[in-house]
């Protein structure tokens, strides 16, 4: 059953919405300020999040980005809002809003966005899962584990581990990692190093071989040894892909 939040504080708004889903078997929740519908969509798990722009107690811009930075929350989020300028809908997608719906809305239309929101995000969450040898990440949930041991890392350690996951078993040269951890706003020049040096140290030393390889000169890389490589695949779970190629499920 699709489950819909309803994050608006017009009434009308939310009693049509109503009447219109139910009758189709969706389950319908609302709240009608933000630090509510903060709440529920923290606490509970749901298939789409309708948020009105303009709400008491935090606007939907604010509970969008709070949603996306501090809970790691993937739902996906369609924007209600009678501002319909170019600006205002950058705004919107920029606070991690996946579309943009104005007011007044044919419900007809409402549908067909919800489903194609709701395919695009079951789609995405098969890229969320990444899997190179024992080691697994999983971008949804923020979690690594390798051999099923679960990894403490930080979270700009995550980024770089996830990037080296994805572009296994290429060498990733340093400033294409800067460049996409940090964009223009790199640190100092020892800092790559550094957090790799702290990588390393919980995604490799507890293990009996490394994974994370320096290529003097260019780059790192997230690799299996060749002798490795045939005994960690004869291990892994049928439904696994290639254990030695980087794989995404």
């Amino acid at each position: 059953m699709t489950k819909i939040l309803i994050i608006e504080d017009n009434p009308d708004i939310v009693a049509n919405i109503y009447a219109f889903f139910e009758p189709k078997g969706y389950e319908v929740d609302n709240a009608y300020n933000g630090n509510s519908g903060l709440a529920l969509a923290i606490e509970n798990r749901y298939d789409v999040i309708l948020l009105d722009v303009m709400l008491p107690g935090m606007n939907g811009t604010k509970l969008c980005q709070t949603l996306r930075a501090e809970h790691h929350n993937k739902t996906p989020v369609l924007m209600l809002t009678a501002r319909d300028t170019v600006s205002d809908k950058v705004i919107g997608f920029e606070s991690g809003a996946d579309d943009y719906l104005v007011k007044p809305f044919s419900l007809v239309e409402l549908d067909a966005r919800i489903k194609a929101l709701i395919r695009r995000h079951q789609d995405d969450h098969f890229q969320h899962i990444l899997q190179v040898g024992e080691l697994r990440l999983d971008a949804e949930c923020h979690l690594v584990t390798r051999a099923d041991q679960p990894l403490k890392l930080t979270p700009t350690g995550f980024k770089i581990l996830q990037l080296l996951m994805v572009t296994s078993p290429r060498v990733v040269s340093k400033s294409e990692i800067e460049d996409k951890v940090w964009g223009r706003n790199i640190p100092d020049s020892d800092a790559l190093r550094t957090h790799v040096h702290t990588l390393r140290q919980q995604v490799d030393k507890p293990f009996t071989y490394p994974m994370i390889v320096t290529i003097t000169g260019v780059g790192y890389q997230l690799a299996i040894p060749d002798n490795s490589s045939a005994n960690l695949a004869d291990n892994l779970p049928a439904s696994l892909p290639d254990a030695r190629n980087n794989t995404l499920t």
